[in-house]
């Protein structure tokens, strides 16, 4: 099996709406998922009363659209080949492809499913490309080895080499800007901060300082 049966769900799956049961109660947000339920988005206290010792991943969100952490999903997929960023000092990747910002310039990486423009030399920009792109190729795979299972490798699509070539003013204003502001959160991967113009390094510096390595956690 390519793809694991309750992966496609999830992807389809709508999130933070107000759970019925719990609606008025404070975290009421539906943003869990159960793998083995494989139903749909509950909140915080379904978790607790329903879905006890299952397999849950908790569904965050950037520029309003749908993150998981890779320390959550990475336990249960492969997730080489998608680029991730850093939230608050969290690394993430996106659920689906977004729509790419009007009048970006040439890149030198790109999603191979969607086209949009990416910072590394990674193969999809989401993990429903990479869906697309195992049906449509049979060259990637999501199920994890024994070695992965076992806390081994399974973080190999975040630990590639930033590809020296990669310059981020050939990113238009609003691929940048998108980059920078993930709901007033920085998904600006720090790793590539050495390639600005030096006073637009001490900039992101003090917007790094301020947004990702301060108290609250993302």
């Amino acid at each position: 099996m390519l793809v694991p049966p309750w992966l496609e769900r999830l992807l389809k799956t709508d999130f933070f709406g107000v759970c019925r049961t719990h609606g008025d109660a404070a975290r009421s947000e539906c943003n869990m998922y159960c793998l083995d339920c494989n139903v749909d988005a509950f909140c915080f206290y379904c978790r607790s009363s329903k879905h006890k010792d299952h397999q849950v991943i908790q569904i965050r969100r950037s520029s309003y659209h749908d993150v998981v952490r890779v320390s959550e999903i990475q336990k249960v997929l492969d997730i080489s080949g998608v680029q991730t960023y850093v939230i608050n000092s969290a690394r993430v990747l996106f659920l689906n492809e977004r729509p790419q910002p009007k009048g970006g310039k040439a890149v030198s990486h790109v999603c191979e499913i969607c086209g949009r423009s990416l910072l590394d030399t990674f193969r999809f920009c989401s993990l429903g490309c990479k869906v697309v792109g195992i049906k449509r190729n049979g060259d990637a795979r999501f199920r994890l080895d024994a070695m992965q299972r076992s806390g081994e490798g399974v973080s190999s699509s975040s630990s590639r080499r930033v590809n020296n070539n990669v310059s981020i003013s050939s990113l238009s204003r609003e691929e940048q800007e998108e980059l920078r502001e993930g709901s007033q959160q920085d998904i600006y991967p720090p790793r590539l901060l050495h390639l600005l113009p030096l006073q637009l390094q001490e900039e992101e510096r003090e917007f790094l300082k301020e947004h990702l390595l301060g108290p609250n956690s993302f």
